[in-house]
């Protein structure tokens, strides 16, 4: 995979997200910090079977990884050429351990790629997501995030959707999510060995919250691969390439639509279901502020 260029932690670079979000990123033009977007004309139109890159990272979050990687083993892909490709540290020792386990499982149409970080690389997603998109050699790129779970007819769906298209963004037009789970849910369970596993559907609900689905987020974001290519993830940004002690807010996902100008496209996609939960990884263990932003988001069920 491409070494991409990365800076080292420092201290104000916090202020500089604040400073591009409430600024610099409303007042300045998105081609000051990306190379050329290929025209439209100019990209490749797959029709049949194409290759497809599932892009995640994962930091502490094994026992949902464990969903996810299982959804891609008991739901394989028939028409289109799967590389599942994962981020993680050598430290985060039980996401090694489930790592390890389904790289020796064999499926058809499958490749594994799961590639180590530095944690101060890891912890900037931005990093590892502009590796994956200049490195990328598949037809369509999707960036996502370990609790998301592509279950049955989810990739061959997706297959179907993109026949022939060429624009640069699309998101599932809908998605099924858990109520916002606590750390003690059973879904949530981190002791379990590694093994493949499947979900109860029946523990899901399609997702309203009083708001339609009307762009792309951060899990939910497939981009063209010519375009992946062309302009990598936030690569000229170099706030959003600046390694970080602990895991942070993606801040870089709006920032990348932003240089592509465009929130996306829906599609029908089926069997897209999202493991909601109230810790995230980012917060710090049993500190004043995790309590804190976890009531909050407990609040917004």
């Amino acid at each position: 995979m491409i070494e991409t260029k990365t800076f080292s932690p420092n201290g104000c670079n916090s202020f500089a997200i604040q400073a591009y979000r409430l600024v610099f990123g409303r007042i300045l033009p998105q081609s000051l910090f990306r190379d050329k977007i290929p025209a439209e004309v100019d990209r490749k139109a797959v029709k049949g079977r194409f290759d497809l890159e599932i892009v995640s990272h994962c930091w502490g979050y094994a026992n949902m990884l464990t969903y996810q990687l299982s959804s891609f083993v008991n739901y394989p892909p028939t028409k289109l050429n799967l590389t599942v490709t994962v981020f993680y540290a050598e430290e985060d020792t039980k996401t090694k351990a489930t790592l390890d386990f389904f790289s020796q499982i064999t499926m058809p149409n499958i490749t594994w790629n799961f590639h180590p970080l530095s944690k101060g690389k890891l912890f900037r997603r931005g990093i590892g997501r502009n590796m994956a998109a200049r490195s990328t050699e598949a037809d369509w790129i999707w960036f996502t995030d370990c609790d998301i779970i592509f279950h049955e007819n989810c990739l061959d769906s997706l297959a179907d959707s993109l026949q022939g298209e060429k624009g640069s963004l699309f998101f599932p037009k809908e998605e099924k999510i858990t109520e916002m789970l606590k750390d003690d849910d059973p879904l949530l369970s981190n002791d379990a060995q590694p093994q493949v596993i499947d979900i109860e559907t029946e523990n899901f609900s399609l997702y309203e919250r009083g708001k339609s689905r009307d762009k792309a987020r951060g899990p939910f974001q497939i981009v063209h691969g010519d375009v992946a290519r062309a302009i990598g993830y936030c690569e000229k940004l170099s706030i959003f390439q600046t390694e970080s002690d602990r895991w942070r807010k993606t801040y870089e996902d709006t920032a990348f639509r932003w240089l592509l100008g465009t929130d996306g496209e829906p599609k029908h996609i089926d069997g897209v279901f999202h493991i909601h939960h109230v810790t995230k990884g980012r917060y710090t263990e049993n500190s004043r502020l995790s309590k804190v932003r976890s009531n909050i988001r407990l609040s917004q069920k």
